[in-house]
């Protein structure tokens, strides 16, 4: 893998592709602030450099789809199916590739989601690393405000929710197991 690239992505020499969850993982341990995600997918979509997009290693950006909770759903869709919401998890990009590699990563793995499956996709950027959802508008997403303010854990700089699948872990429970919690925050919400 090169050290570094030029400014500004071409999209001739770039590729997105499928990619598996254990690769995914890999990337968001590496690069995103969570450290973590969850254990399953509706998609996860890589950026890769043409001609070393046949090697899961050379990943260099990571799109991770997947249903948000009943509640989030329901609040995002709520004259439709909330079971037809998907949320972008995770969206990470290595220090290194260029500037707009991002919102190209972001553009393509859209067009790889079965759009027939899923009517709504949201996404939300974390006011407490001090994200403004810039990339989604930038990507044409459409703000819709801020969400009400929730509880951040963190362990051994690792995030987690209180929401795991379909239940709810209790704040004294994520206590006992060790995470701490930083604080309250609010999250931008924009939706495609």
């Amino acid at each position: 893998m090169e050290d570094n690239y030029d400014d500004r992505l071409r999209k001739e020499d770039w590729i997105v592709k499928p990619i598996d969850l254990y690769t995914a993982r890999n990337m968001i341990e590496q690069y995103h602030y969570a450290k973590s995600g969850s254990n399953t997918a509706v998609y996860t979509h890589g950026l890769f450099k043409k001609g070393d997009d046949f090697l899961e290693s050379s990943c260099l950006g990571v799109a991770w789809w997947l249903p948000p909770t009943k509640a989030a759903a329901i609040a995002t869709y709520p004259e439709g199916e909330w079971q037809k919401v998907l949320s972008l998890s995770r969206l990470v990009i290595a220090p290194l590739v260029p500037k707009n590699a991002c919102s190209f990563l972001l553009s393509r793995s859209i067009k790889l989601i079965d759009c027939k499956n899923w009517h709504c996709l949201v996404t939300y950027a974390d006011t407490w690393q001090e994200h403004d959802g810039t990339i989604y508008k930038a990507s044409n997403w459409e703000y819709m405000g801020l969400t009400a303010p929730s509880s951040v854990f963190i362990k051994n700089q690792k995030m987690m929710g209180r929401k795991r699948g379909g239940k709810n872990i209790s704040k004294e429970k994520l206590i006992q197991n060790g995470f701490i919690e930083i604080g309250k925050f609010q999250k931008h919400n924009s939706e495609k």
